[in-house]
């Protein structure tokens, strides 16, 4: 505990966005949380000043989740936070480090030294990038008349900055705002890119403009949109996409709405009465996102080994592996990843010989075992260390002068009835998610967003709009202490 506290003082300094001193109404919590909208739509178009247009993105396959942009200053996105967030968890459900999360002072030791693991990730996933991927410019360099080596420590200061603004808006978001600046920051990200995938005009490497509308006026103008070719019509015209679409927000909106309700009452003002809302996707879709960053991780030690000549891992063009252990670990996107015709054009595009059937099989079982199994394990994590354990849950409710009706009111036996649930939705929940996305991403979607993006997309949508109906409830509730109660365990 000494370290703890030494470290915990060693952290103090390091700057924290204060909580508001007053309990903020709905209309200030949306304030702040469209000013750090805008704001962050304002960094993702600020380009990172001195970068070559050469430059190689490793984060391509990932930026539908990640929430950056390439060649900006946002250009790592949420991954530090992400990544930072999974290695503390691993340390954590390990008991490298023990901690009590209905401490107060464990907590905020957990929340300091994630803040220095995100510090520690930017540096981490920058520095590698400027070193072969992240290329600066020449011509800029020549015309200030400073060393190349000038260049990228100025793209390293930009790539830092906005990593570091990154990491205090997702705390003014979960402090002052609504939900979490991390899934705020998807929304919009993916949100852009589908908007992109319905209207933009730019022709595409097929001769075809991106955008699904004008694409089909094009298809229709040509009299081509219905042919013979079963594949073009389903895959080149955008239409398998529309229906994927469609079926993921119609389906998660549904899997959200499948929950268990248990009641609750309070032991001494009669009339009082609450529930807590047990449902099948309990952990909510962020252990996906760690799945994914996980993946993205390593694929990035597996692009700079392959840069280096280091290839027993397999090969890449340029962020993307095109064959070895690391294409099996890729993740599937949609059809161009899997569907054979599909897949092959891609690789000849490239200049790759495309795998065979056999391969794209195991591509798909590999990917599906690193969903199922990694959803279910950052589940259990992500349920243990953000106290939504049967435990934490339980010594919530008495604290807050609640019980369950018709049971005795003690921490051990709520704890036991809360076994009897969360345990087991935990666990299916992340099975079930981790499916979904599965399926989601073999279909693919409009834009280039993929079906990861999308079920994460609709996901915390739904979980915003609860976040707003539970506050505005609480606050139509006139007695302050019943408000206090529900606000404890909402």
């Amino acid at each position: 505990m000494e370290f703890k506290s030494s470290f915990i003082d060693f952290l103090v300094k390091f700057p924290t966005v204060s909580s508001p001193n007053k309990k903020l109404s709905i209309k200030e919590k949306m304030i702040w949380t469209l000013s750090i909208l805008i704001l962050y739509f304002i960094l993702l178009n600020i380009p990172l000043f001195g970068m070559s247009s050469e430059s190689i993105d490793l984060f391509e396959s990932y930026r539908a989740f990640f929430a950056g942009s390439t060649g900006s200053i946002l250009a790592l996105g949420i991954s530090p936070i992400v990544t930072a967030s999974i290695i503390l968890q691993l340390i954590v459900s390990s008991n490298i480090i023990q901690l009590n999360f209905s401490n107060e002072k464990d907590q905020e030791y957990y929340q300091k030294f994630h803040k220095l693991l995100v510090v520690f990730m930017i540096i981490f996933e920058s520095l590698p990038q400027l070193f072969g991927y992240i290329k600066p410019n020449y011509n800029i360099a020549y015309s200030l008349g400073v060393n190349i080596n000038i260049i990228l420590i100025i793209i390293f200061i930009q790539i830092f900055i906005g990593g570091l603004l990154l990491l205090f808006m997702d705390e003014i978001i979960l402090k002052w705002g609504f939900g979490s600046g991390i899934s705020l920051f998807i929304v919009a990200n993916i949100s852009q890119q589908l908007i992109n995938g319905i209207i933009n005009w730019t022709i595409g490497s097929d001769g075809l403009s991106i955008g699904l509308i004008p694409k089909w006026f094009s298809l229709i103008r040509n009299n081509i949109l219905f042919t013979n070719d079963w594949i073009y019509f389903l895959f080149h015209s955008g239409i398998l996409s529309l229906i994927s679409t469609i079926s993921i927000f119609l389906f998660v909106v549904y899997i959200e709405s499948i929950h268990i309700e248990i009641p609750l009452t309070h032991n001494s003002i009669k009339g009082t009465s609450g529930s807590y809302p047990v449902k099948l996707i309990y952990a909510s879709v962020l252990p996906i996102i760690f799945v994914r960053a996980l993946q993205a991780n390593i694929q990035i030690i597996g692009t700079i080994l392959s840069n280096k000549g280091i290839s027993f891992l397999g090969t890449f063009h340029n962020s993307i592996p095109v064959n070895g252990f690391m294409y099996y670990l890729s993740p599937i996107n949609s059809p161009n990843d899997w569907f054979p015709i599909l897949v092959s054009s891609k690789y000849l595009s490239y200049g790759y010989l495309p795998p065979s059937t056999i391969k794209i099989i195991f591509h798909i079982i590999m990917d599906a075992i690193f969903l199922l199994f990694g959803s279910v394990l950052f589940s259990l994590f992500w349920v243990d260390t953000t106290g939504m354990n049967s435990k934490s849950l339980a010594k919530k409710i008495i604290n807050s002068g609640l019980q369950i009706p018709g049971f005795r009111r003690s921490i051990g036996a709520i704890e036991k009835i809360m076994d009897r649930y969360i345990p087991k939705v935990t666990i299916l929940g992340g099975f079930f998610i981790g499916l979904l996305t599965l399926f989601s991403s073999l279909l693919g979607t409009i834009g280039s967003s993929g079906g990861t993006g999308i079920l994460l997309t609709v996901s915390i949508i739904y979980k915003f709009y609860e976040n707003i109906a539970k506050e505005k409830s609480i606050n139509e509730i006139n007695n302050p202490m019943i408000q206090s109660l529900f606000e404890n365990i909402k």
